[in-house]
């Protein structure tokens, strides 16, 4: 099952259809359908009106007949020869394709031009109800035959000065319509080479009003594919329906997004680069003055030695933080949550780091406003905190200060590191949390930084579901604030 699954996938795949074909297939079926309907229900219209007209000139041919044979006294006078009669009879049946039979007063059929049923007894409805008084007619849809009953009445006196009518027969009248329905039939055949005609010249109008339909995506899928081949700078422009223009703002919203990542992927090929190759350049400018100095005295060879450490550790830092970025990029990056007790974290992180704070003259405050206990990666989660505390004290004031405040309510936890250092401008708050960034490079290389510690901080919190934002006064301080869901669910 699986198996006829997948390859019915894959030929899906495979044949996907244009959507112009659907698109002609209904078009041509609203067309020829309403069509085909209207010239069937045109016909049927046609074929009854005919069917109207043939038992309307039957049954007034019929009733003229009626009437000379009641004024000859055809079936009171049996002595007259009526060959005559007879003969015009047989002929008005012949014309429409019938049957006539002529019974008398008694029921006995006198005249049958197929002269089947001469001299036998003939009772049906329609005789009856006719020598009631009532003229019947009727139509058998099935075999395409009609029936008229229609009396002959003979005059006969009623009293001295008077005379009245009675009926002395019945004219009963079989005609076909059969030839109606074939005359149809050679119509329509004739007419299909016609439908064929209207059918071809709808295909051809309904391709080309298709296509006009679907150009301006077509338009749209030649712009995607000129984009596909490198040239991000297309202004995707295709305002012909709603749809396309929607299309396109969106198509334009995400190249303007790719445009942005490939700029910021240059820049930190670049950034790479550079950072990397700094320190690869003062450990040889500092080799090669050794090298090149004789008699090195033995305090100005400890100070190149000591130099070209710090920028053994400034590269190694920096590969490190790489290393840790390009792990947590991954999205198959391990990330191992559990319970933790945060006041306790907290307290070690600021622990670790009270030497270097100390160094700097700079006070490290801790406030927990309750006992906090939530789901985190603990290794990861203490690389982002010791990352904005480590840069709170870095670029501080002297005899500056730094307030780290935990707290938590039902849902999340709350991690506020501020402090009196020299602030970020406002032009530049949007950009802190890219790679490589830095407000002062200068003041940055002096403190040891490698422009990654608050990106990596950025994607740490991202992987445990939070957010930080930033609040900043140049010269006055900076506040990051961190909230995180107390439970974490993936």
């Amino acid at each position: 099952m699986k198996k006829h699954r997948r390859l019915l996938f894959e030929f899906r795949r495979r044949h996907t259809p244009s959507v112009k074909l659907p698109l002609i297939v209904v078009i041509l079926l609203l067309c020829m359908i309403p069509l085909e309907f209207q010239g069937r229900l045109l016909a049927s219209s046609s074929r009854q009106a005919q069917i109207e007209r043939r038992i309307i000139d039957v049954q007034n041919q019929c009733q003229i007949l009626s009437n000379k044979i009641s004024r000859i006294g055809y079936l009171a006078n049996s002595v007259v020869d009526n060959a005559a009669t007879d003969t015009e009879i047989s002929t008005l049946a012949d014309i429409f394709n019938g049957r006539i039979l002529i019974v008398n007063s008694g029921f006995k059929i006198v005249k049958d031009t197929f002269s089947l049923s001469e001299g036998k007894i003939g009772i049906s409805e329609e005789i009856i109800r006719c020598f009631q008084g009532e003229s019947t007619n009727k139509y058998n849809t099935e075999k395409h035959y009609f029936i008229l009953a229609i009396p002959i009445s003979e005059t006969v006196p009623v009293n001295e000065g008077a005379t009245g009518g009675r009926t002395a027969g019945v004219m009963l009248v079989t005609a076909s319509t059969e030839s109606m329905f074939t005359l149809e039939e050679n119509l329509l055949d004739k007419m299909a080479l016609y439908r064929l005609m209207i059918f071809a010249l709808i295909l051809v109008l309904t391709i080309f009003i298709v296509q006009l339909l679907v150009q301006p995506f077509e338009d749209i899928v030649s712009a995607i594919n000129r984009v596909a081949d490198g040239n991000l700078d297309e202004d995707i422009k295709e305002e012909s329906y709603q749809e396309t223009k929607r299309i396109s703002r969106a198509l334009n919203s995400t190249l303007t997004r790719l445009k942005a990542v490939e700029q910021s992927r240059q820049e930190f090929v670049s950034n790479v680069s550079h950072e990397l190759k700094t320190p690869i350049t003062s450990i040889r400018v500092l080799a090669d003055s050794l090298m090149g100095m004789e008699d090195v005295p033995k305090e100005l060879y400890q100070e190149f030695m000591s130099d070209i450490s710090d920028e053994i550790d400034r590269e190694s830092k920096i590969i490190n933080d790489l290393l840790n970025l390009v792990k947590m990029d991954k999205t198959s990056s391990e990330i191992n949550f559990a319970q933790a007790n945060l006041n306790k974290l907290v307290e070690t992180i600021l622990k670790r780091l009270r030497p270097i704070a100390k160094k700097r003259n700079v006070e490290l405050i801790f406030e927990s406003m309750r006992e906090v206990t939530a789901d985190i990666d603990e290794v990861k989660f203490s690389l982002a905190v010791n990352n904005l505390v480590e840069n709170a004290v870095k670029y501080n004031k002297k005899d500056g200060w730094v307030r780290v405040t935990l707290d938590a309510d039902h849902k999340f936890f709350y991690l506020r590191v501020a402090d009196s250092g020299i602030g970020i401008p406002a032009e530049f708050s949007d950009r802190i949390f890219e790679r490589f960034y830095r407000v002062d490079k200068a003041r940055s290389r002096e403190t040891g930084g490698t422009g990654l510690g608050l990106a990596i901080t950025k994607r740490v919190i991202l992987m445990h579901h939070g957010t930080i934002r930033m609040e900043s006064i140049e010269c006055e301080g900076t506040t990051f604030t961190v909230r995180i869901p107390l439970i974490y669910i993936p």
